[in-house]
């Protein structure tokens, strides 16, 4: 078989390719430049085109800044503008690695494009990694259900810990095993912050208010805090841990109270993406990717392409702008982001 393996420079790309020569298969490599982020992509492409030499497949690098600026880069900028908290891994999976990526890959004649993330299909459906503190399925929930049959996920029934022993048994891919963990977002160095400031001025104080519009403290500026954050803004007086509830981005005000005001048992989703045919249902969500998973009924309005959650038990933290998945057992069925 003719495969495309999306390839980063890290260890879970370079074993996945490995292992489809391994296999038989025709393999070629693709690395993506996604940003301009400076002296990141040299590196990188000099250790991708060291497995492509030591494998002997054929490498691409495939410039996608455009298409990534476009659909995760402009958004993420624009949703901490506008108050909320974006989630660019699932957007870059959906639009970039599993979709013009995959586009790329069918121009080239390959009949798969294969990546290196940690989940499973399973009867057609995405389905947790046998990895469970490296599953990604919560950041592949967005992808359309059609895409499924064109990809592999060779790494989905392993666990890092092998992987990385694996590469560092062959001396050529030694330094592969040894590296360490790539950032979660890639044109993030340390905080979100730093690259919003390269567009607004975060540095704005601002009114703390309670619940009933009371002002009660100073705030650095608005785009330093997301739902639930606890600290880095001032409250007259306080002698009880305050959390923020909301954002008022557009009066550069942030709202606060008490843990229990977090509480939230009814979540409403739009661009929700289906992977079943079930207008409602009974499922377990995440409403974070670190959360944990809580019982809830769903109902699915594809008029809007929307949802509404009633969780089983108070959740904690619901913050606007990030992906809700929903599973059955470990298989995803459905996600969309919070509103």
């Amino acid at each position: 078989m003719k495969i495309m393996v999306a390839m980063s420079g890290g260890v879970d790309s370079t074993m996945t390719a490995k292992f489809l020569k391994e296999q038989g298969h025709e393999v070629q490599g693709c690395y993506m430049k996604l940003h301009s982020k400076p002296g990141y992509h040299e590196e990188n492409i000099r250790k991708v085109k060291k497995v492509g030499e030591y494998l002997g497949i054929k490498v691409h690098i495939l410039d996608l800044q455009d298409e990534f600026n476009k659909y995760v880069y402009d958004p993420f900028i624009n949703l901490y503008k506008n108050g909320k908290t974006p989630n660019p891994c699932a957007l870059c999976n959906k639009f970039i690695k599993l979709g013009a990526l995959l586009d790329f890959a069918k121009e080239n004649d390959c009949e798969k494009l294969a990546t290196g993330h940690y989940i499973q299909i399973i009867d057609g459906l995405i389905t947790s990694a046998k990895d469970d503190t490296k599953d990604q399925s919560y950041f592949l929930a967005q992808v359309p259900r059609e895409i499924l049959k064109d990809v592999l996920f060779p790494l989905g029934d392993k666990f890092k810990k092998d992987i990385k022993e694996l590469a560092k048994s062959v001396d050529v891919l030694k330094e592969f095993g040894e590296q360490a963990e790539s950032s979660e977002i890639c044109f993030v160095d340390k905080t979100y912050i730093e690259v919003l400031q390269k567009h607004y001025n975060t540095s704005l104080p601002g009114k703390v208010v309670d619940k009933s519009g009371k002002e009660i403290g100073t705030h650095q500026g608005y785009m330093h805090y997301t739902i639930g954050k606890r600290r880095g803004f001032e409250i007259h007086g306080a002698h009880e841990p305050h959390f923020v509830l909301k954002i008022n981005a557009d009066k550069n005000e942030i709202v606060v109270g008490s843990k229990d005001d977090l509480k939230e048992n009814k979540v409403t989703l739009e661009n929700v993406n289906m992977f079943i045919d079930d207008l409602e249902f009974d499922c377990d969500v995440k409403i974070r990717y670190r959360s944990p998973k809580i019982k809830a009924r769903a109902k699915i309005d594809t008029i809007n392409n929307t949802a509404i959650l009633n969780l089983s038990e108070d959740a904690y933290g619901v913050a606007q702008g990030q992906l809700c998945v929903m599973y059955k057992g470990d298989q995803v069925i459905a996600s969309g982001f919070i509103v």
